[in-house]
């Protein structure tokens, strides 16, 4: 009897072992390691963790310190006033140059850093910004200095050194030339840095020509200088166009069509993206 007892699970185990059961249990694979959850939800919604650039460091001030710079200097010399005043530079101008002197080349070299890139252009150098983009950068560029020449203008009504009327600060000419200049030193600067030296040389040479020409004061050409580089910058941040986008022949298809309904004809197709 007692045999028997212990006989019957030896039995049961035997019929296991040989069971499709038993076979089954050797071919299941072992549990799944658990998965590690311990950074889930460190950053759960996907924002990007790269740490934020400070003031100084983010584009506007990097744009506007220089131009910031030099209008606050024109600013700190009009008339006799801050270090070198206005009435020191027209001292030694006429010590230098004489006085009585004038000439109209200050009119037309204004815009010569256009001419610059005009020509550069039709050479076949790719510019930064395509040439509808450019056109949208200048002609926006062009709009903040001149509204904003005229209204500081208005406002200051400080008399030039010959006289004529009270429109002396800041010098328009002088900011037109550095608005142009730093168009083209923006637009070529990755082809070759000569580009925007030549362009800010011939600006700089509209500045001195104006004060030679006793129509502006020391002042008055800084503070334009910086207006102008302002004013091209603030057009660059703005502008929000894709750079490098595909001429408009590539984006407008044209292809014949033909409907029971209509006949034969041309189906235009663009694609503005």
């Amino acid at each position: 009897m007692t045999v028997s007892l212990y006989f019957r699970p030896l039995c049961v185990a035997a019929l296991l072992l040989g069971s499709p059961l038993a076979s089954l249990a050797q071919v299941l694979p072992p549990p799944a390691t658990p998965t590690d959850t311990t950074h889930k939800f460190e950053n759960p919604a996907g924002y990007r963790t790269t740490p934020k650039k400070s003031f100084f460091q983010s584009k506007g001030f990097r744009a506007s310190i220089v131009p910031a710079v030099l209008i606050g200097y024109g600013i700190s010399t009009i008339n006799g006033h801050g270090i070198y005043s206005s009435y020191d530079a027209k001292s030694d101008i006429n010590h230098l140059f004489g006085a009585g002197r004038h000439t109209h080349v200050d009119d037309f070299l204004q815009f010569a850093p256009y001419f610059e890139l005009g020509g550069v252009l039709l050479a076949k150098v790719e510019s930064h910004n395509d040439r509808l983009n450019l056109g949208l950068v200048i002609l926006k560029s062009e709009a903040i200095m001149l509204s904003s020449v005229f209204v500081v203008k208005t406002l200051t009504r400080i008399e030039r050194p010959d006289g004529s009327d009270n429109l002396s600060f800041p010098s328009g000419h002088t900011a037109q030339a550095f608005l142009a200049a730093s168009i083209v030193h923006t637009e070529l600067r990755d082809k070759s840095p000569w580009y925007g030296i030549g362009a800010y040389g011939i600006a700089t040479s509209v500045a001195a020509l104006r004060m030679v020409n006793d129509k502006h004061w020391q002042s008055d050409v800084v503070a334009g200088a910086g207006f102008g580089i302002l004013s091209a910058h603030l057009a660059y941040l703005s502008h929000r166009n894709r750079w490098g986008r595909k001429s408009i022949g590539r984006d407008v298809g044209l292809v014949p069509s033909w409907s029971p309904a209509g006949g034969t004809g041309l189906t235009l197709t663009w694609r503005p993206k």
